[in-house]
């Protein structure tokens, strides 16, 4: 039985949207996933792909989402308008923007489909860690207000720690919403961007810095995402190369039984 008088969790929250015509939406920014500037961008992600699953003509399953972030999200309204640019047998390709006074703030292109079973075969190995039962959970004091969102607890590379002198851009965590909710496409997408910024980690000071391209490439289906239901899932994230302005970083994010679940490569600008 359901029940209708529950408390909307604050991810759904967070990425409601209020239809109004068939390709356009109106949201809000929340103040809980209120980052150092502006919203915590995974919220931001994660709102495009709704109003992609919002949609009235969907086609499948999200496989792949990319968010461009043009520019700042101010805080308060915005509209969402997604419209898909191609529909085959088994596959869709989507635009998104999120607009505010009549500006294009951020936009994404994403790819839906029909999921069949074929082979399959996962040749990155499950890391052999401690369970998130076994660990502390990260101190969220004086951090922005976005992370008070999830229950971190990290095997190595906490923020502004001491890096790993074998890779000191490496964190390895259990991560989950707080308060727990069941693993769907849009919390994944959001959750994909939950690792903290490489450089944070390599060289522990805060510096000014800003997602530019954020891409996360969806390995599961609902069944798998179900089955994942409000558990930790791991986390692993690194970057390649630091420079001229630049950083990227890559994650894999797993369910507890060792299902890969998605994988997830962003280019970030930083400032000294």
């Amino acid at each position: 039985m359901t029940n209708n008088n529950a408390p909307i969790h604050r991810m759904d929250q967070a990425v409601a949207l209020e239809s109004l015509s068939n390709d356009r939406w109106q949201g809000q920014t929340s103040a809980r996933y209120a980052n150092m500037i502006g919203p915590f961008g995974g919220t931001t992600g994660a709102t495009l792909l709704n109003a992609v699953l919002s949609h009235d003509e969907l086609l499948g399953e999200p496989v792949s989402l990319t968010v461009n972030f043009t520019a700042p999200v101010a805080d308060g309204h915005f509209e969402v308008v997604a419209r898909p640019v191609r529909t085959n047998r088994n596959s869709q390709h989507w635009w998104v923007e999120m607009v505010q006074d009549e500006k294009v703030v951020a936009f994404a292109t994403a790819v839906t489909a029909r999921r069949r079973e074929t082979w399959e075969s996962t040749e990155l190995p499950f890391p052999q860690v401690p369970q998130a039962s076994d660990l502390e959970g990260f101190a969220r004091e004086g951090r922005p207000s976005w992370t008070r969102n999830y229950d971190m607890r990290f095997v190595d590379g906490e923020l502004l720690g001491t890096p790993n002198p074998d890779e000191p851009s490496l964190s390895r965590v259990w991560v989950r919403d707080e308060p727990a909710r069941p693993l769907d496409f849009v919390s994944l997408s959001a959750l994909c961007d939950a690792f903290f910024p490489r450089i944070f980690i390599r060289r522990p000071k805060l510096v000014p810095i800003g997602t530019v391209s954020l891409t996360t490439y969806f390995h599961a289906d609902q069944q798998q995402l179900n089955e994942a239901g409000s558990d930790h899932v791991f986390g692993s994230a690194r970057s390649n190369h630091f420079g001229k302005g630049f950083f990227d970083q890559s994650a894999e994010v797993w369910s507890r039984s060792g299902t890969l679940l998605a994988t997830t490569h962003q280019v970030v600008y930083f400032k000294e």
